[in-house]
């Protein structure tokens, strides 16, 4: 398997000769399945954008799957912050470009039950089987079932987080006051509208979950219903497939976004107890660290495989208004305003623009080998030629894959670097 983390991508493929641009194709083209999350729709503008995006309304030519799977590409996850920018419609067009180009997609459908299940994938080699998930998209996004003749709603398969944010005392009272302050609170039978005699400690204000805690964190808890309808359709596959591949999209970090949330690996190992071979995450846009479970590969966050957010064709109106732009404003004026012409956000963050192609080897249905591969997505260079990945040099592949040696320590995960690639230390390696 060649998995990579999130491809935003606006641009052709298939024009470029450099040596380490077309070596890291072939390495996707060799291998028996090429997996990338798509942060993109694809659609020549017929869907309107919707009044809540995933940020940036993401749009991409239906020319571009055909460029991924020129690129190798066999499947791709749908379920991420920008499966709805444009619409239902627009949902439905990226499905039926990507499965035109030949590409299995799972994560989106017409019904909370289709945007669940997996997809599968035929090889010469194995069966396998897709899984998509996000936990972070916009309300309008989340796809539901159907009752009482009320139709299902389209959208992707959702991961629903109850957040809490937990302070200590001194904090937690002057959240308190401000709420008061506010007239957010209002006596009801002696307690305050948004607090539960119950539960002490705990309060609701202006939407958001506070608790009394030793020292401020964020606590973020799945839904257990989407928990237990996940697990399910991961059991299910792995009984049908050979090897079961599960995905998350999830911005949620531990207060940096190298550092994976908390929440997620006891989800990620609840996976793979269900039955998933392999866990990718992605959304955070840089590397997270890697951990073996139970003889599977947990890869928190594979960074960016394809990051082309800043040649998009067009953007609505919205978000030019966000920074007063006028008019006469168009893409390349919102790039400068936003990022402050590359002085801040993602064209200043290094980490944004490295990252890895793991490549895990399987025989008998037992992990025998996970290569790390470093990519460079041009750091610094011009905004129409970054975000492209090319294997990096020898000085960068060594500061990428150190990296992910530093964040996979904490999961007692052990990385060695050969001839520049990464090579998890596996049991009996």
């Amino acid at each position: 398997m060649a998995l990579t983390g999130d491809s935003i991508v606006n641009r052709k493929l298939s024009v470029y000769d450099e040596p380490e641009y077309l070596a890291m194709i072939e390495l996707m083209r060799g291998a028996d399945i090429a997996f990338t999350n798509l942060e993109t729709v694809l659609h020549d503008y017929e869907p309107y954008p919707m009044a809540e995006s995933g940020g940036t309304w993401m749009r991409s030519s239906p020319e571009t799957a055909d460029e991924l799977a020129w690129a190798g590409i066999d499947m791709v996850a749908r379920a991420n912050n920008h499966t709805g920018d444009y619409g239902v419609l627009g949902m439905q067009l990226t499905s039926r470009y990507i499965r035109e180009a030949g590409i299995v997609d799972a994560g989106a459908g017409m019904s909370l039950a289709e945007a669940r299940e997996a997809k599968f994938l035929e090889t010469a080699s194995a069966r396998v089987a897709l899984i998509s998930l996000s936990s972070s998209f916009a309300g309008h996004m989340r796809a539901g079932r159907s009752r009482d003749d009320v139709p299902a709603r389209p959208g992707l398969n959702p991961l629903r987080l109850k957040t809490t944010y937990v302070l200590p005392e001194d904090s937690y009272e002057s959240v308190r006051g401000a709420a008061e302050s506010l007239g957010e609170f209002t006596d009801l039978d002696g307690f305050p509208r948004g607090t539960n005699e119950n539960e002490p400690g705990r309060m609701n204000v202006l939407g958001r979950n506070f608790a009394l805690g030793d020292e401020p964190r964020i606590l973020r808890e799945p839904n257990e219903d989407d928990v237990a309808d996940i697990m399910a359709v991961i059991n299910n596959a792995s009984r049908l497939a050979d090897f079961t591949i599960v995905t998350i999209h999830a911005h949620q970090h531990g207060g940096r976004r190298e550092i994976t949330d908390p929440f997620l690996p006891v989800f990620a190992r609840a996976a793979i107890e269900a039955g998933a071979d392999v866990f990718v995450g992605h959304g955070p846009h840089v590397l997270q660290g890697i951990e073996i479970y139970q003889g599977k590969p947990i890869l928190y966050s594979l960074g960016n495989f394809i990051f082309q957010n800043e040649t998009l064709l067009r953007l609505p109106a919205e978000n030019y208004e966000r920074y007063d732009l006028d008019e006469r404003s168009h893409v390349a004026d919102f790039n400068d305003a936003r990022y402050e012409s590359d002085s801040k956000g993602f064209p200043a963050l290094q980490e944004n623009w490295e990252a890895v192609v793991a490549v895990p080897k399987f025989r008998d249905r037992q992990l025998v080998e996970l290569a790390l591969h470093p990519i460079d997505l041009g750091f610094q260079r011009p905004r129409q030629v970054r975000g492209r990945p090319l294997f990096a040099n020898e000085e960068l592949g060594r500061k990428i894959i150190g990296d992910l040696q530093r964040l996979s320590e904490p999961f007692g995960t052990e990385i060695e670097i050969r001839r520049g690639i990464g090579y998890v230390q596996l049991d009996g390696n």
